[in-house]
């Protein structure tokens, strides 16, 4: 019987990916174990293998197809014996099922406005194909007339809101539906009325919404401001923008996962700084040491180059491990006390940032160190890390000393409770007892979310790295 090829899961929390390339075509032979395709994740691009023998008889879903959901169909394969081309696609699989953020509706499709009769932005003809408005029938409240989003979904004057249409974001539409909650029923608190996935919670939490319940008594209308006053900022942006002034780039995968975690983050964590400086004239002096005494490889190539990053990283691992009770993350049942100090380096691509982990790094080398940052930064720059190489770990490093930055602060990456920023190296008056000397200072700011770790606890962390950075011989015991 044919055996149906599904779009894998490449890590736990993996939902959705793009089918980037087929390396197959219908027709081809295929044994388990061969590489028919690549999927993109939002970080990652990843190889897909057949898992039995046969022929592509169908493939489903094209090259270069977005948010393909996890486990949907995207090819048949037929066995030995089968006849490939009388094997008939899957219903449910001809096409990839639409995200949670863009449900299937079962209302009219929208009516084609050919984008010369009107002058609407970007963002606006893209909200009336996906809610069903006629854009030719909206006034429009932005700079000449042009038609913003907060025009299309109920602010504007115009027959789309005069129509009685629900104005609701795709999520809400489709939670409403799955709880069987009437949306006529429930009030919008998002822009200009429009209801919002909060909303559709809220009402089954009432449970007063439900589809067949009474109507709710009827409230007195709230005043609301003009609609360019209460917009969505991009509303207001776009609808202040001439044509031809600016372009869209729209968000990948990287972009949006970046954008989701880091305002989880902000919402969720408690987070307070410390900082130190701390004195880097030793650690100079080893690294140069070790440097010189590297041996010689192919090509006359030293074997390793240590960074002061590479320094960094194995004191705040030895810092975690001198103080466990940091060492830690959160849960809403328990605190998890990591074993072993797992420290990521944030490393920037293109357009995005990606994190990888040096596991157990309190029991590597510096040269081991070294050699693994340097791989996996190159993987990452390429989009071939594998999941587990950047998922997880302990706590996060992230350096922008090599562009002259002194200080900062960053944002925590959930599920770590920590992060620390470094700044450059610089030279910099300092008192040794009654004298003044110059030194090589560098500001290192710990982020710290305090529901895990609470500010002594933070302190004595700060204050464990600063003794391995400013006594590095310690770090090669």
């Amino acid at each position: 019987m044919p055996i149906n090829i599904t779009m894998p899961a490449l890590s736990p929390t993996m939902e959705e990916g793009n089918l980037a390339k087929w390396l197959v075509k219908e027709g081809d032979t295929v044994t388990s174990g061969d590489v028919i395709a690549e999927i993109e994740t939002d970080k990652a691009t990843m190889e897909v293998e057949a898992v039995d023998e046969g022929t592509i008889a169908k493939i489903l879903v094209a090259e270069g197809t977005e948010a393909v959901k996890v486990n949907s169909i995207i090819a048949v394969i037929a066995e030995e014996g089968e006849d490939a081309s009388a094997i008939e696609a899957p219903a449910a699989s001809a096409a990839p099922a639409p995200s949670a953020a863009e449900p299937a509706s079962a209302e009219a499709p929208a009516p084609t406005v050919p984008s010369g009769d009107v002058s609407a932005t970007p963002l606006a003809k893209r909200v009336a194909a996906q809610e069903g408005v006629d854009l030719g029938s909206v006034s429009g409240t932005g700079a000449k007339g042009k038609i913003v989003v907060a025009d299309v979904t109920g602010a504007g004057t115009g027959a789309a809101t005069a129509a009685g249409r629900l104005f609701a974001s795709p999520l809400a539409r489709a939670s409403a539906k799955e709880a069987e909650i009437d949306l006529a029923k429930v009030s919008g608190s998002g822009p200009n009325g429009r209801i919002i996935q909060r909303d559709v919670e809220a009402a089954i939490a009432s449970g007063t919404a439900k589809i067949g319940s009474p109507e709710p008594a009827a409230e007195a209308p709230k005043a609301t401001a003009p609609a360019l006053a209460t917009g969505p900022a991009d509303d207001v942006v776009l609808g202040m923008l001439e044509e031809g002034t600016y372009e869209l780039k729209p968000h990948d995968g990287m972009r949006k996962i970046i954008a989701s975690r880091l305002t989880e983050s902000t919402q969720t964590i408690p987070s307070y700084f410390i900082t130190v400086d701390c004195e880097l004239d030793n650690l100079l002096a080893l690294r140069a040491d070790m440097n010189s005494a590297a041996p010689v490889g192919e090509n006359d190539k030293p074997e390793w180059k240590i960074s002061v990053n590479d320094f960094i990283v194995k004191a705040m691992a030895i810092a975690l491990q001198k103080v466990p009770m940091a060492n830690a993350a959160w849960t809403s049942s328990a605190r998890v006390l990591h074993k072993h100090s797992d420290v990521g380096v944030a490393v920037a691509i293109p357009d995005g940032l990606f994190t990888p982990i040096v596991r157990q790094a309190e029991l590597k080398s510096l040269s081991v160190i070294s050699s693994e940052i340097k791989d996996m930064a190159g993987r990452a720059k390429n989009k071939k890390l594998m999941p587990h190489e950047y998922q997880g770990g302990s706590t996060a490093v992230s350096n922008l000393g090599m562009f002259g930055v002194k200080e900062f602060t960053s944002i925590i990456n959930p599920p770590h409770a920590s992060i620390l920023s470094i700044g450059a190296g610089e030279k910099r008056p300092v008192v040794r007892g009654n004298e003044l000397t110059i030194a090589t200072l560098m500001t290192a700011t710990f982020a710290f979310d305090h529901r895990v770790i609470d500010g002594a606890l933070g302190a004595e962390l700060a204050a464990a790295f600063k003794v391995a950075i400013e006594k590095p011989a310690g770090m090669l015991a």
